[in-house]
């Protein structure tokens, strides 16, 4: 396997349910074997319904805007800045607060099938 950068424009653009989701490595992009990392987008005051990753762990850093992910464990308060690890299957909600959109890069591994978590 070789180095790749991989831009913006080269992503691929997933419209999941509330947000985009931008998949710029995993093993259909460059090979990946152990990790998927994306970029998301939930435009301000979106809440999703929630989901789980029945097999994956996740990360999420956020860039910028306010929210939370809800959880039945408790909430956590979204800002830049933050980094929030969801274990494998715990069901989580995002939730974009504020007047500008909550954007985060999230990595999952294994590596994960785009939306196949949750109804389009």
């Amino acid at each position: 396997m070789e180095l790749k950068a991989v831009t913006k424009e080269e992503a691929r653009v997933y419209h999941l349910p509330g947000r985009d989701w931008l998949h710029y490595i995993g093993p259909e992009i460059n090979g990946a074997k152990n990790i998927t990392v994306g970029y998301s987008e939930f435009p301000a005051g979106s809440a999703p319904e929630g989901h789980v990753h029945p097999t994956q762990e996740e990360v999420i850093y956020i860039i910028s805007g306010e929210g939370e992910l809800v959880t039945p464990q408790g909430t956590a308060v979204l800002e830049p800045g933050t980094v929030v690890y969801i274990p494998i299957g715990l069901h989580h909600q995002t939730v974009a607060k504020g007047t500008e959109p909550l954007t985060m890069v999230t990595s999952f591994s294994p590596p994960v099938v785009p939306g196949s978590y949750e109804d389009d």
